[in-house]
């Protein structure tokens, strides 16, 4: 196998590799490079070294805008809808338009840096992170696809983002907060939310069959995702269920959650069953994440509560725990956490007085150590 280059214009060069291919045939592959006339010789080496690896990559036309529209359709099977939606909605209207019409193997790390310093006059730092996240995982397959050598985005740095503030109530703001949603069709999710820590989604899939009054405790066994397609029913974020013990508050406010329920399903005719949704509208039809998001809006925009989003709602809760020296690891799952260390990491920083109680036990266990003689 040898290989030689050709100059197209001042410091363009073709490189040029002949060999052959499994039949015996005559094979000549071509190769761009921009450069001086040494680093297009060392270029040619390392092609050379590579195709007798079996490590090269074939020059290919193939535009990153196209082979993104082949990766979307090969993470198809493989993630939930909504994270197709997701992957798509950051693909197709921020990285196509950008540098979707250079060709895959001539993208270069300065392309995307430029493409990201754009976007930050019109995005937030933390979409063009999730810009980077997505791109990076698709050219890692490109990767594996022996498209590109390797990953361009490897050599890039997304924005920095600062820790974004947790917002959360303590009990007295709750306590508050929950006499005034009584008569609001968020009451019983703000309960799920705030004194079982339970998700949006978990909430809305929560079933009576799911809840046992008697024992006190509720199932974890599934969440609704809402897509653009209409509400699907999955496994629970972690993949995994979890059993949730009730405080007596909540058994006490679904009991008469449950009866009010069913009293208003028998004025239309429908009877309630173990597999009706715990939260449900009027005719018992399942209520949609999205309406629960709309409601909760609507209540905290009547009142002089401060402001913080539903899912705040599962942190006051865990936060609250944790102050309550309730170990990490009930916290953790009590909260459905793939890990303690999730856990921790989330909410340490809420906790500014874990340090001094770390300092103060130490103390206790030293100090009078310390002042016994050797």
């Amino acid at each position: 196998m040898r290989g030689h280059i050709r100059e197209r214009s001042p410091g363009r060069w073709a490189i040029v590799i002949d060999g052959r291919d499994v039949n015996g045939k005559r094979k000549r592959r071509w190769y761009s490079f921009a450069g001086t006339k040494r680093q297009a010789q060392l270029e040619t080496a390392r092609i050379i070294a590579e195709i007798q690896k079996g490590t090269a990559v074939e020059p290919s036309r193939l535009t990153v805008a196209q082979f993104l529209e082949q990766w979307l359709a090969h993470k198809k099977p493989q993630t939930a809808l909504k994270t197709q939606e997701r992957y798509a909605s950051i693909v197709h209207p921020n990285i196509s338009p950008a540098i979707g019409t250079v060709a895959l193997t001539k993208l270069q790390p300065i392309m995307i840096s430029a493409a990201y310093s754009a976007a930050l006059t019109r995005l937030a730092p933390r979409t063009v992170c999730h810009v980077h996240r997505i791109l990076k995982q698709a050219l890692k397959q490109a990767v594996r696809w022996r498209l590109l050598p390797r990953n361009p985005c490897d050599d890039c740095d997304p924005p920095k983002l600062e820790r974004r503030e947790m917002r959360v109530w303590d009990v007295a703001t709750i306590t508050l907060a929950l006499k005034l949603a009584r008569p609001w069709c968020v009451y019983i999710p703000m309960v799920l939310a705030a004194l079982c820590g339970l998700r949006r989604g978990e909430i809305a899939a929560l079933r009576w069959r799911h809840v046992d009054l008697e024992r006190g405790q509720l199932s974890v066994t599934e969440s609704a995702e809402q897509t653009k397609a209409g509400v699907r029913y999955k496994p629970p974020k972690t993949g995994r269920g979890r059993t949730v013990a009730m405080p007596a508050l909540v058994i006490a406010e679904l009991r008469a959650h449950r009866l009010r329920q069913m009293q208003g399903l028998l004025r239309l005719g429908v009877r309630l069953t173990d597999d009706a949704f715990v939260c449900a509208r009027q005719d018992g039809a399942a209520q949609q994440p999205q309406s629960i998001t709309h409601a909760w809006d609507g209540f905290v925009a009547s009142t002089k509560l401060p402001r913080i989003r539903f899912h705040d709602l599962r942190h006051s809760h865990a936060t609250i725990m944790l102050v309550s020296n309730i170990h990490p690891k009930v916290v953790s799952e009590r909260l459905g956490h793939s890990r303690v260390s999730l856990t921790l990491d989330t909410y340490s920083h809420m906790l500014p007085g874990m340090q001094e109680e770390a300092a103060a036990a130490i103390d206790a266990a030293f100090g009078t150590a310390l002042d016994k003689p050797a």
